[in-house]
């Protein structure tokens, strides 16, 4: 039995009503992809940063999951020489 580990780093940032996350999935050591995220209050909306926070970093983490899925069909396509595209979905 092989055991693997990955890592994800995710830093959230904020200026004025924008709210900007960043999550960094690691591999053996290294960036492996990185996807990104922005919310956006509406000035009327009460300051709850923590709605900014999660908003931004669950559109990160979809983002990332996106380019996770296309780097596996990539990598599907090329272990059997396939020359169409490689077409999976999340469920």
């Amino acid at each position: 039995m092989e055991s693997k580990r990955w890592s994800m780093e995710i830093e959230i940032t904020e200026e004025g009503d924008e709210t900007h996350a960043r999550a960094v999935l690691f591999s053996k050591g290294d960036a492996h992809l990185i996807g990104v995220g922005q919310a956006r209050r509406n000035p009327a909306d009460p300051m709850v940063h923590e709605i900014g926070d999660e908003l931004a970093v669950a559109r990160a983490l979809a983002d990332l999951a996106s380019k996770l899925l296309g780097a596996a069909s990539a990598d599907v396509a090329k272990a059997t020489g396939s020359r169409e595209p490689v077409h999976l979905s999340l469920v």
